[in-house]
């Protein structure tokens, strides 16, 4: 059986992003006359194998004009990758390396496909730009960077309990939860969430500053289950910071070991994506 499925035709692709629901799904926009194409064929077919977890399609470029035209595809090989039928990202060329790595990038782990749980929405730390996240206060053994993955490691609080973290999102996006794994006596207590600030809060402001939220959690909170949020007041947020000002036990040390943020991408629309089918319709001269 062969785990590379063959689009036959719009119709087709769609309702496979649908079915993957929030599965990594993997596009090979190639054709038949396309020599670069032929020789990655192999490759994308072993990648399909290794990485089960994912979704891989194939798209014949003659056969489903209609969707190549949609998809902003105009050389081959192009490779696109989607989650929750939104595109992520894509990577053009025969490049068998670049398209291995993009794949580990975006899959995720294990823990994180069992975390997501929650209908039509997902874990959105592939769409975090970590160059531009940032953390007040932040020990320099134990940074941000540790709690953003679940790979080990942990976030730390230097001088005193209080930190600031500051996420940015490389698309807007709709936040449903948190999920937070912390230690039950140094674990985060009071969270104030603000979104979409033109730079971080120092902690005077985060304190005066009136917040989308306030968070009371409980030591049931830190063991990495859904806390809601009011989730009409994040339907578009391109960053957001957390205050925390205190833990569960006063301690002057809060830790974090895993932090996730869910909900889903806006759907945005690229022009450039369209620019073929622009150009066919006034094709009457």
């Amino acid at each position: 059986m062969t785990l590379v499925k063959t689009i036959t035709d719009e119709s087709h692709f769609q309702a496979e992003l649908t079915n993957a629901g929030s599965k990594l799904v993997v596009v090979d926009f190639t054709a038949t006359w396309c020599g670069p194409c032929q020789r990655m064929a192999p490759v994308f077919q072993q990648y399909a194998t290794k990485y089960a977890r994912a979704v891989f399609l194939k798209v014949d470029v003659d056969q489903c004009q209609e969707t190549a035209a949609a998809q902003g595809v105009s050389a081959m090989p192009t490779f696109i990758f989607y989650r929750n039928k939104t595109k992520i990202d894509r990577l053009q060329g025969a490049d068998p390396t670049g398209l291995e790595s993009k794949i580990q990038q975006y899959i995720g782990s294990d823990d994180n496909e069992d975390a997501e749980g929650i209908a039509g929405h997902m874990d959105l730390s592939v769409f975090i730009t970590k160059a531009q996240c940032e953390c007040l206060n932040e020990s320099d053994e134990h940074p941000l960077i540790h709690a953003l993955t679940s790979n080990g490691g942990y976030l730390q609080s230097d001088c005193d309990e209080q930190l600031i973290i500051s996420i940015a999102f490389n698309q807007s996006v709709k936040i449903h939860s948190l999920k937070l794994k912390a230690p039950a006596d140094k674990g985060p207590k009071s969270v104030r969430l603000f979104i979409n600030q033109p730079r971080t809060l120092d902690f005077d402001l985060a304190d005066s500053y009136t917040s989308v939220q306030d968070l009371e959690l409980t030591k049931e909170d830190l063991e990495g289950n859904p806390i809601n949020l009011r989730y009409v007041k994040f339907q578009n947020v391109q960053n957001i910071q957390l205050f925390i000002k205190d833990n569960q036990s006063g301690d002057e040390i809060t830790q974090i070991d895993h932090l996730a943020i869910i909900g889903s991408p806006i759907s945005t629309t690229n022009m450039g994506d369209f620019k073929r089918i622009a150009g066919k319709r006034g094709e009457s001269h």
